[in-house]
């Protein structure tokens, strides 16, 4: 496993991978669902690139970017063994040099949902996702289904700006207790941590709901509001029954719809998402 940080160090190893090649972009504090896409890309593809950066550009004004969690030394004993080939550990730097200037931004797709509470935030994600794909020059990149939005504005990118690569959305991995995992997990503490399950629960009600025949979509959405209400301690930011390739909010259901949310818990915001095929 190669372990480097700047562009040309990078660039050299890069030229040294034979066969298609794998990204895995993360922002590090690795868990079981970063882990879960460096497997399904080792079995789809002869390399494995994985970067690893905490990206200041898609932080807000009054998201505390000192505060994410970070550990590249546990990061890297994580990914060891799973055959990853190359990682990628960049600097802020070397992604943004000073007099940087130039941004990629997808537009209506970026407007709802999390970009509604986090205006910049995707200006940031895109920007950096289209300088690691310059950067590592893959033939698959592997995203995880918690971050439905995220993904699907990368897709977007993808096709607007020809990048000859393939975008592979993977599901999300669940605590025994149905809680999402993520970084962010780790802020959770005694009765917010259990309060937390209340976003798998909504979501499975408005699931079983549409299983149960329904296709008005703001049955669905009052479904998952009735089940947040339930617990006092989760502030509700958004509740979702969108279009999955688009994230138009939908009257009634007659394709492939994602069900997602973000709520706060204390000081925790937390995203989840259901999809329903």
């Amino acid at each position: 496993m190669q372990i480097v940080s700047t562009l040309s160090d990078l660039r050299t190893a890069r030229l040294s991978l034979d066969g298609t090649v794998a990204l895995v972009p993360t922002m590090g504090y690795l868990h079981e669902g970063h882990l879960s896409l460096i497997r399904k890309a080792k079995q789809e593809c002869r390399n494995v690139v994985l970067s690893i950066f905490v990206n200041p550009a898609q932080f807000g004004a009054n998201e505390d970017l000192s505060k994410y969690p970070r550990d590249l030394e546990r990061d890297l004993a994580l990914v060891s063994p799973l055959g990853v080939d190359l990682v990628w550990t960049p600097t802020p730097e070397i992604m943004y040099p000073n007099g940087y200037q130039t941004w990629v931004e997808v537009e209506a797709m970026t407007r709802p949902l999390e970009g509604a509470m986090r205006p910049t935030h995707f200006k940031g994600v895109t920007t950096v996702v289209a300088k690691l794909f310059n950067a590592t020059q893959p033939d698959k990149a592997y995203f995880g289904q918690k971050d439905a939005q995220q993904a699907a504005v990368i897709r977007q990118m993808v096709r607007d700006l020809n990048f000859p690569i393939e975008i592979i959305v993977c599901p999300t991995m669940r605590e025994a207790d149905g809680l999402a995992m993520s970084s962010r997990n780790k802020y959770l503490e005694g009765d917010d941590r259990k309060a937390a399950t209340i976003l798998f629960r909504a979501l499975t009600a408005a699931r079983s709901a549409y299983e149960g025949g329904e296709r008005n979509a703001e049955v669905l959405r009052r479904k998952m509001r009735e089940v947040l209400g339930n617990e006092p301690r989760a502030q509700v930011q958004y509740v979702s029954c969108a279009d999955y390739d688009t994230l138009e909010e939908l009257e009634t259901i007659n394709g492939k719809t994602l069900l997602s949310m973000a709520v706060l818990l204390g000081k925790t915001r937390l995203i989840d998402n259901f999809v329903l095929e």
